[in-house]
């Protein structure tokens, strides 16, 4: 597995090895000693979510402000351009993001840890997006930030407006948003 860094240091892209001939391939979608070295993290995963979703669907931008998740995520099927915001509030990065291609074509995972929020966007006809958590899933400390708050900037590659959940509509700006210490 590669580690690819980030202009935000906690979040790494990982690349790993496909191993493939005329049948198909392999890969290791996770390895506990690899992923420690990468991040210096041994965290218990304990929950896999798998979500499918049709093009121009923008999901985010996620957190919960307690029991905070890192998250592991990878493409099975299509590309979403998925994004991970700092909302740390005593990071020397806090409010800005990072954003990466992932795909079933190129296999690259992208590693969120705690005290980020989440979004992804799908670029292709349909996607189906599969991550790793580190906490249980508590809808009572879910909170959204707007995808589209000018205060963080994202450049996501959008033309028109994203289909959005009522609730992903409801989401507020960074600086209304509860935000990590």
């Amino acid at each position: 597995m590669q580690t690819i860094h980030t202009a935000i240091p906690d979040v790494l892209i990982f690349e790993p090895k496909v191993f493939g001939d005329s049948r198909g391939f392999f890969l290791e979608s996770y390895n506990q000693r690899a992923f420690q070295e990468a991040t210096g993290w041994a965290p218990a995963f304990v929950q896999d979510n798998h979500s499918g979703s049709a093009q121009g669907v923008l999901r985010g931008l996620h957190y919960q402000i307690r029991q905070p998740q890192g998250k592991l995520v990878r493409v099975a099927a299509g590309e979403v351009f998925d994004v991970a915001v700092d909302i740390r509030k005593s990071s020397p990065t806090f409010g800005r993001w990072v954003g990466a291609n992932l795909s079933a074509e190129n296999k690259l995972q992208m590693w969120i840890p705690p005290g980020f929020a989440h979004g992804f966007l799908v670029l292709s006809e349909f996607a189906e997006v599969l991550y790793k958590t580190t906490d249980f899933y508590a809808p009572e400390h879910e909170r959204c930030i707007r995808w589209d708050d000018a205060a963080i900037g994202i450049k996501w590659p959008l033309e028109g407006e994203p289909v959005l959940s009522g609730k992903d509509q409801q989401g507020v700006n960074l600086q209304q948003a509860q935000l990590f210490p």
